[in-house]
Formats: C-alpha cells, structure tokens, sequence
C-alpha cells in the first residue's frame, strides 16, 4: 500500500480498530481531507483481529492516502499491543493516535503538526467533541452521516453535551495543562500526538493491558515521570463518532486493569486513581491530588514517633505491626515493622528498611496479613475524605486496627479501637 522510494513522513496517524469498517471508511475519509498535503504524513491501520471487510477498506482508501495495515490474531481486546505494532512501523518523528470513528476536520494534521514545530518533549492532548462514555448525543450520529465534522462542529458547538467529557477540568486549569500536577490523568488516546523518540523512551504502551480501560493513562503518568510535559490543543479537534458499548463489561475490564495499573505504580496517585475509579468521578483526581500535596507539605514537620512511642507501650502488641502514617518514626520496639507513609522523601529519611509509599487508601499488603495496624495523626489532614477508605483497607490487611491518641482527638468518625 506504500512503495519504498517515497520520503519519509512528517506525520505517523496511527489508527487502531477492531470490527468497525463503517466507522473506519468515516475516519479514513476525513484523513484524505486534510489540508496537509498527502505525502507529508502516512496512515496507519492497525487491526486488532477484525473478521469484517476492515482490510478492503483500508485498501480502498490506499488511492488517496499513504496507507500502511498491520493485522494482529483476534486474542481478545489489546489496544495497547495493536497501537505499538502501529507504531514499530511508523517512518515519521512524531506519532498521531485517533480512534476509529474519532472524525477529524480538514486542517487537523496541520494543528497536530504546529503544536511540535519547537522540538520540545511534549504530548500534545486533542479535544475530543461528543466524547461520553456513558451516554450519547441525541441527533449525533445522524448528523455526522448527513454533513461533514467541521458542519457539526459548527451546529452543536454551544451544546453542553457535545463537550468534551475533561472540559471541566481543561476550563478550571484555563486550558492550561501545566498547571495541573496530574495532566496525565487527562492524556486520552482517541485524539492525542507525541514524539517517536518520548514514546518509545518510556516503553510505548504497556502491552499486558488487556480489555477496556487505563493503558493510555498508564502511559500518559510514565511519560510524566520521564519529564514529558503535556499541551492542550482545541484547534486539532475530533468528533467522536457514537457506537454501542457494553458499560457492564468494559467497566469489569477496566476493573482487572486498575488492579495491574495499582500493583505497577504501587503510590499514593494511584490509590487516588483506585478509590475514584471504584466509588467516585475518575476526573475528580486533580483536586484530589492537590488536596494531598498539599496536606504533604503541611504534614512533612509532624512528629509522630511520641504518639507511635505511646501507643506501642500501651498494646504492647506480640504480632506483625503495620504503621500508617509513619513519617520518619522508625518503632524501636517493632524493628520489623512495616511502614507506610504518603511522603516519600519524609519517609526514605526516616528509615534504613523499604517502607512502602501509600497513604493507607488501598495498600500492597495481604489481606489479614498484619496482627495490627496502628494510623497515625499524620492522616488528621486527610481523614475528613478518605478516613472510611483507610479505615477500610486497614481492617482489610489487619487483625486489630488501632488509631493514636492524637489522631483520634482530631476526629470524630472513629473509634480510637476496632
């Protein structure tokens, strides 16, 4: 579908689909388009086991745009494995992932493209128009099989729910991402572009993702903590073309995987991530975070080895210990104690031994695996939201759950003992 002696692209578009030929004609003809003239950018198909005409489609579109396919066995949903496999055959610097059925206007490449010209480590995250998981626009699908996405763009632009599902956080950060201590929450790969070379230093996606849900996030936080910086463009839009889900399943899927996100990123972002997940709005994670960091910064001078001291003297307990909240108070009495503590540097100076960094909210212990779990009043600050969450995991991991004297003076909704 490409010969060898073309040049090299400017742009790799990297589309993964499964069993949506309709949806991906719809995308491809958008591609072919594009303002961006044909040979400076390349179009990758990325099939993630279709038995549909997916392959003919792709073909067809070959007469119009520079087209390379790749075909993975059907082994269940991997998204994660078919963007990579994309991605190893990619020939351009900088890589754009859209969805099937993620309908682009005629300058969207140009858009992508602009926001790399300065050569600065940067994911770029494109606004997605219609995108909702749980529900869908009335009049949506009609009106992007009767005109052009530009058209609809137009009509619907002022209608709460043809909005982005992040724009409340991209208008409470005033479109500024690098405002926000965790804009990777926000990194979605239905509309997004990045360097070659950031991609593949972290790893590209995490390939034992399997089923709905996380990987892009996954990347998104690794490409942050490899110093990747993150920009909003509403100019290189999408509107997302409305299909069937099963909520039900794609909800278990994403359940397994934010057991593996959790056990790979065992830290206090990620029992945030959890908690939100399972009984909150995963959007909320931003003024979650910053309640925490900022709770951090106060709690990073309070001593907790005279509470931890008492309270130690006073069980005297024979078993296993585990200490949240732990600070740098390191329990002579329990030299095999395990620590927990949701600053790290507070805790990587206070002792020799590994602790473990966590607020306490869902922790990598066993379940019944300590004789008790004593929380101290480091989590005063935090307990107001997430006290019942931490509550509830140390009850999980222990056989007595023990709050100090201190803490328990500086909140009500528990019992010093349970």
């Amino acid at each position: 579908m490409s010969t060898s002696g073309e040049d090299a692209p400017e742009l790799s578009v990297i589309v993964p689909t499964y069993n949506r030929s309709a949806l991906l004609r719809q995308t491809l003809e958008n591609l072919a388009r594009q303002r961006l003239p044909a040979d400076r950018f390349e179009v990758i198909v990325s099939d993630d086991g279709s038995s549909d005409d997916t392959r003919a489609v792709v073909e067809d579109a070959a007469s119009a745009l520079r087209m390379r396919y790749h075909f993975q066995p059907d082994e269940g949903f991997r998204a994660g494995a078919a963007r990579n496999a994309g991605a190893r055959l990619a020939r351009a610097p900088i890589l754009v992932f859209l969805d099937t059925g993620a309908l682009v206007g005629p300058d969207h490449l140009e858009r992508h493209l602009a926001e790399h010209a300065g050569g600065a480590r940067v994911a770029v995250v494109g606004y997605a128009h219609g995108y909702e998981v749980e529900s869908v626009m009335p009049g949506l699908s009609e009106a992007l099989l009767a005109t052009r996405p530009e058209d609809v763009v137009a009509t619907f632009r002022d209608q709460p729910q043809f909005a982005d599902a992040r724009h409340p956080q991209f208008a409470a950060c005033d479109f500024d991402l690098t405002r926000l201590a965790a804009p990777w929450l926000l990194f979605w790969t239905l509309n997004c572009s990045l360097r070659a070379d950031d991609f593949w230093a972290v790893g590209g996606f995490d390939e034992d993702y399997r089923g709905w849900g996380l990987e892009d996030l996954d990347l998104g936080y690794r490409m942050h903590r490899d110093g990747v910086g993150f920009r909003l463009t509403r100019s290189a839009w999408v509107v997302h073309a409305p299909h069937e889900r099963d909520l039900d399943a794609i909800m278990a899927e994403c359940m397994v995987n934010l057991g593996r996100l959790l056990s790979k990123h065992p830290e206090p972002a990620m029992e945030l991530v959890w908690q939100l997940l399972r009984s909150g709005d995963l959007l909320d994670l931003e003024e979650c975070y910053q309640v925490l960091l900022s709770w951090t910064e106060r709690a990073r001078t309070v001593d907790t080895a005279p509470e931890l001291a008492e309270t130690l003297r006073r069980l005297a307990p024979a078993g296993r210990v585990a200490v949240v909240g732990a600070g740098p108070a390191r329990p002579e009495t329990q030299p095999a104690a395990v620590l927990l503590d949701f600053d790290a540097a507070v805790l990587a100076a206070g002792h020799e031994a590994v602790g473990h960094h966590a607020i306490g909210i869902r922790t990598p212990l066993a379940d019944q695996s300590v004789d008790a779990v004593i929380i101290t009043s480091r989590l005063a600050g935090l307990w107001p939201r997430w006290g019942d969450d931490v509550l509830a995991e140390a009850r999980r991991i222990g056989r007595a759950v023990h709050l100090t004297d201190p803490l328990a003076r500086q909140t009500t909704s528990a019992p010093a003992h349970s």
